[in-house]
């Protein structure tokens, strides 16, 4: 039975890439009667959570990418998630310190930072470890990590040759093996890294087909090495183009909105982004751009995957959007309005801080509508609140930058209190004048100088709009910086 996996980590806001490989596994389980798996791969204890977990969930649901086995539905090979299978993954890093496909790596932090510093300044052609450990006795090793001595375990790559590895998209892979570092499988804190806990995981789960980025396919050799180590065959590997800004660059959220949470709370409709993100990487037999998921189903094969960098073009995707929008009747468009911008989930969070500030029921349109547009406009009379007194237009557009990313894109739990300490705390880091800074912040969310109290609008806008907007106003300060420069 074909079995495919999505394995998303939960250190954020769903990424777009994230849907984009569950669509292609989700249609090769289902075209081949198979089953879909979702795992959280959460080993990053310090920067996973379950509030980012969840949201994984909701995102691929929207979207209508059910599984078959996961975390919240149980399964056969439970538990999915990696932090509830460390000893799964310690039993397995023995088995490779005996076969003698790992070892104790005993080296402090301090003696691999002297080493890269080295090798940096020698210019040396291949960075990494320089396998020191590799070299202790096997006795002597098990002798100081019974004594507690704190160490990792690295993978023993070979020294030499080249280790061949077959991807369905591309043919025979070759890769040098003495370019190739001998990778950290576990922790010392007993917790695996991603190499180690994806090998054993699709093994142990049946995984039959590894569908992902193709940025994974600089660890090929690694995964390789591992399946051949414990005597177990290879999945079929297939790696899927990268999405790339305009540029070719990886999709980054600095040149496209990358957060799946955008996409539903901009309007998108699941069925016209899946649609678009079935298109970065493949093509209908006859042609067709427009699809639905069953019709992508019926038709998938791996074999008419597109190879290159296929441009994620915002542009192409909210046309391809409207179209979909304009087939839907008007009883299932005021549905799918109901359902999200228009729910009453989210104008019983609007009611209460506007309803102080109405007198008539009309005047709520023109008060709240910040509320329910996209972006928003700052004009002549609310422009000199967003330049905050700084020198510049420049200067107020790089704190507006750093606002976003050492505050806000971080942030998972977006709650009035959250948003308050957050800017208090950056605003008192860069020695800003509290009022100043938080009247541009208003000013860049909801284009207007008076408005019901800051953090409270900023939770019921949502971290999407919020963000949104933020780089809108961004935007407009550096242009006002390149009018003036012209």
């Amino acid at each position: 039975m074909v079995r495919t996996r999505i394995a998303p980590s939960p250190t954020g806001d769903p990424h777009v890439g994230t849907a984009y490989v569950a669509l292609f596994n989700y249609a090769w389980a289902k075209k081949n009667g198979g089953q879909f798996i979702l795992r959280i791969e959460d080993t990053d204890r310090e920067r996973s959570s379950r509030a980012s977990e969840q949201m994984i969930f909701e995102s691929l649901r929207w979207l209508g990418l059910s599984w078959d086995e996961g975390p919240d539905v149980g399964g056969p090979h439970a538990p999915y998630r990696q932090s509830e299978r460390t000893a799964i993954y310690q039993q397995h890093v023995e088995e490779l310190i005996e076969r003698g496909a790992a070892y104790p790596c005993f080296c402090t932090k301090e003696r691999l930072d002297a080493l890269r510093e080295e090798q940096r300044r020698a210019k040396a052609p291949v960075m990494g470890y320089d396998r020191h450990c590799r070299r202790i006795p096997k006795a002597e090793a098990q002798a100081r990590r019974r004594a507690g001595e704190p160490h990792v375990v690295r993978l023993a790559m070979p020294t030499e040759g080249v280790t061949k590895v077959r991807d369905y998209l591309r043919g025979e892979l070759e890769f040098d093996n003495t370019l190739i570092d001998d990778q950290v499988l576990l922790k010392s804190d007993g917790f695996p890294t991603y190499h180690l806990a994806n090998v054993v995981d699709d093994h142990l789960m049946g995984v039959t087909h590894v569908i992902r980025a193709e940025e994974w396919i600089s660890s090929l050799p690694k995964h390789a090495q591992l399946y051949r180590a414990f005597g177990w065959e290879e999945p079929v590997f297939c790696h899927l183009p990268l999405l790339r800004n305009a540029d070719r660059s990886k999709i980054s959220k600095r040149k496209n909105p990358t957060s799946l949470n955008f996409y539903r709370r901009a309007g998108f409709l699941p069925e016209a982004l899946l649609n678009y993100l079935a298109l970065m990487g493949w093509t209908m037999p006859d042609g067709r751009e427009e699809f639905t998921l069953s019709e992508f189903v019926e038709a998938f094969t791996l074999d008419r995957i597109v190879l290159g960098g296929p441009v994620f073009d915002l542009t192409k995707l909210t046309w391809l959007n409207g179209k979909y929008i304009r087939s839907l009747s008007p009883e299932e468009l005021l549905s799918r309005l109901r359902a999200d911008l228009l729910g009453d989930d989210y104008l019983l969070k609007v009611l209460p801080l506007v309803r102080e500030r109405i007198d008539k029921l009309e005047d709520f349109i023109a008060y709240a509508s910040f509320f329910f547009v996209g972006e928003v406009s700052y004009g002549p009379e609310v422009l000199p609140k967003l330049v905050m007194k700084k020198p510049t237009p420049a200067e107020a557009a790089a704190v507006l930058e750093d606002l976003l990313e050492e505050e806000l894109d971080p942030l998972l739990e977006w709650t009035k209190d959250n948003l308050e300490a957050g800017l208090r705390r950056f605003a008192e880091a860069r020695g800003l004048r509290a009022g100043d800074f938080f009247m541009a912040v208003r000013v860049a969310v909801t284009g207007r100088t008076a408005t019901p109290p800051l953090f409270e609008t900023m939770e019921v806008l949502g971290k999407e709009t919020c963000r949104r907007r933020l780089r809108h106003a961004i935007g407009v300060l550096k242009s006002a910086v390149t009018t003036k420069g012209a």
